[in-house]
């Protein structure tokens, strides 16, 4: 059930979600130059691009850790809490890894009453409960606008890790959750989404990617990331470039929500989208007859979305198989070929 407040959350923020993301690309000149130690133990840092940094304890065990946190996506606070703390587990089930312990991150805005607040934090606390994940503490401020989210710590075997630069020459790529997110919220707050489409959104978003990564592991993935702000062009580009690959997204192939392709082509585009083409245009080459709508879909950024995995093509039919038994919207969404004139390749 849907709680109703009083203040509606998603009155209170500018951006939603994974919307409010800093482009990738301003990202990267943030971080030029800064002095950091070494420690050959880092096998995964910010230099990567990936999902979490990885950090080996022995030959058995290493840390995953990961940070997300946004402003409110919907209005119900429950449900705010659960997308928030679904999100910022994405990045370990990522890497190939197991949840164990958070931290909340809060940002309480003026006319948050306790009640709302502590909606949010038990969505939050109820899907770390579900993760396997216990939250040990956190942070809590007072500013402009609300925002929630975890730090995550969790763990993987050294010799398992999956990084966003592992694709390789002969892999197929499965997408396990449909795009449209970032365009659907945008136009529900005009009012343009039917109840029904909302709801479906809401359980997708609010859906950890524990299942997947349970499966995904049991099969030779090379590489895998979660489509989240910067979109499934976005996060291919910068698998196809950690990877020194190149990757074609076969368009008629991409699961999307068919609300969101009719909402995209009447123009209700978020502002990351655009960020995002900025990002990624140039190194992706469009063949056939794509339209601006597909493509857009493909630039939209989503919230809480589905694992991207590049596996050998032979074992892809089985992983694929198993995984539809569970989440039957996932798909083979393109491939993988030696590096040729560019990054990506939209077909």
């Amino acid at each position: 059930m849907i709680m109703e407040t009083d203040v509606k959350l998603t009155k209170l923020a500018k951006c939603a979600g994974c919307g409010a993301k800093v482009g990738a690309g301003t990202l990267v000149h943030m971080l030029e130059g800064f002095k950091t130690h070494e420690d050959p133990r880092l096998i995964v840092g910010y230099d990567k691009s990936d999902d979490a940094s990885v950090y080996v304890i022995d030959e058995n065990t290493a840390l995953v850790q990961t940070t997300d946190f946004f402003p409110p996506i919907v209005d119900d606070p429950y449900l705010y809490g659960k997308i928030a703390a679904t999100n910022a587990l994405s990045d370990v089930y990522a890497m190939g890894g197991e949840p164990k312990l958070a931290l909340n991150i809060m940002c309480l805005a003026e006319h948050m009453d306790k009640e709302t607040v502590q909606e949010i934090l038990r969505g939050g606390y109820d899907t770390a409960y579900d993760a396997g994940a216990i939250i040990t503490g956190g942070h809590t401020i007072h500013g402009a606008e609300p925002i929630y989210g975890l730090a995550v710590s969790g763990f993987v075997h050294p010799k398992k890790v999956l990084t966003n630069s592992g694709a390789k020459p002969g892999d197929v790529l499965i997408l396990t959750k449909p795009l449209g997110i970032g365009i659907l919220t945008t136009a529900a707050k005009a009012d343009l989404v039917e109840k029904n489409v909302l709801e479906r959104i809401y359980k997708q978003m609010a859906t950890l990617n524990k299942t997947a990564r349970d499966i995904m592991v049991k099969y030779p993935v090379h590489s895998c990331t979660d489509v989240t702000g910067f979109a499934l062009l976005g996060h291919s580009f910068e698998m196809a470039q950690g990877s020194l690959c190149s990757i074609h997204i076969l368009a008629d192939q991409v699961p999307y929500h068919e609300d969101a392709y009719e909402l995209a082509d009447m123009g209700f585009i978020p502002s990351g989208a655009y960020r995002n083409r900025e990002y990624a245009e140039s190194s992706v080459r469009v063949s056939g007859n794509i339209t601006r709508a597909m493509q857009d879909l493909l630039y939209d950024p989503q919230t809480s979305g589905g694992l991207l995995m590049a596996l050998p093509e032979k074992e892809a039919q089985k992983c694929l198989k198993e995984l539809q038994e569970s989440i039957p919207q996932a798909k083979i969404v393109g491939y993988v070929t030696e590096y040729q004139d560019s990054f990506i390749y939209l077909e």
